[in-house]
């Protein structure tokens, strides 16, 4: 599957990196990533690299329990390379992340799509 779009690279253009500084849950996604059991990565900002690599920001988690709250994922903002994404794979099969092809850029919040996740908070 294509991680990056002509659509999602458009997008980025309205949502460079730190362009949505402290808006939080607020953040609008542009695109969503996944992978293994519970991998997401939620991206909200993104620019290009000179190398043609893209850096991008967002609300993430591998999956693992939040020590801090039984039953819950441990989730937090940061930054990954489209490189990254592309490299990753997951036992035992060695699947790759994959793209959310119902998101559309701009359409859903951060805390809309998180907070869905029973994991999370929601039961």
């Amino acid at each position: 599957m294509q991680l990056m779009t002509a659509q999602i690279e458009k997008a980025f253009k309205k949502y460079p990196l730190y362009s949505q500084d402290g808006k939080g849950g607020d953040a609008k996604i542009v695109v969503k990533y996944f992978g293994g059991s519970a991998a997401t990565w939620l991206i909200t900002e993104g620019e290009p690299r000179a190398n043609g690599d893209w850096m991008f920001f967002g609300f993430c988690t591998l999956g693992l329990p939040d020590d801090f709250a039984p039953g819950k994922l441990l989730w937090e903002w940061g930054y990954v390379t489209l490189k990254q994404l592309q490299e990753v794979r997951f036992p035992p099969f060695g699947l790759g992340v994959e793209r959310d092809i119902l998101v559309e850029p701009g359409k859903y919040k951060v805390k809309d799509e998180v907070f869905m996740c029973r994991q999370y908070g929601r039961d």
